[in-house]
């Protein structure tokens, strides 16, 4: 086979597995748990399987489990408190829709999610303290062992 037409053939599968690898992940739901297109029902679900996976890692008791389930439902309000309403895509969006880039409305809107986390981060702090006192040292030490680690996709 003729070097020319090698390299055309190799090129053209290639860019073929590259595009057909970017077709499917772009139709794949990006991250575990997507909470801003779960129901109510989903949410509850998902909420349940992570305290359960959570007490046969750590061996929690009951009180340990509330305290882990006032801590992801905490999790999940300041969440969405700073995802706020409405497409943040689509805000975004709005700030570049006449040609410029609207300064003033992004100060805004971070200005905004900066309140949203000034306001919620007490009651965030407080149910990450409640949970993590109610260990035992033991089971403080499996946590840490666990953040330690290098998890999710960005590590």
């Amino acid at each position: 086979m003729r070097p020319w037409l090698k390299r055309t053939l190799i090129g053209v599968f290639g860019a073929s597995a590259l595009f057909g690898g970017f077709a499917a992940w772009s139709q794949h739901p990006h991250g575990f748990g997507r909470w801003e297109s779960m129901s109510e029902e989903d949410a509850a679900r998902f909420k349940t399987r992570a305290v359960e996976h959570a007490a046969r890692r750590l061996d929690l008791d009951a009180a340990q489990q509330a305290k882990l389930g006032v801590l992801i439902d905490t999790l999940q309000q300041q969440r969405q408190a700073l995802r706020g309403t409405g497409d943040p895509r689509a805000q975004f969006q709005a700030l570049m829709g006449d040609g410029t880039f609207d300064r003033w409305h992004a100060q805004d809107l971070i200005n905004s999610k900066l309140a949203s986390v000034r306001e919620g981060s007490p009651k965030l702090v407080a149910a990450v303290g409640d949970f993590y006192d109610s260990l035992r040292p033991e089971q403080q030490r499996q946590v840490r062992d666990f953040l330690q680690q290098r998890h999710g996709p960005w590590s």
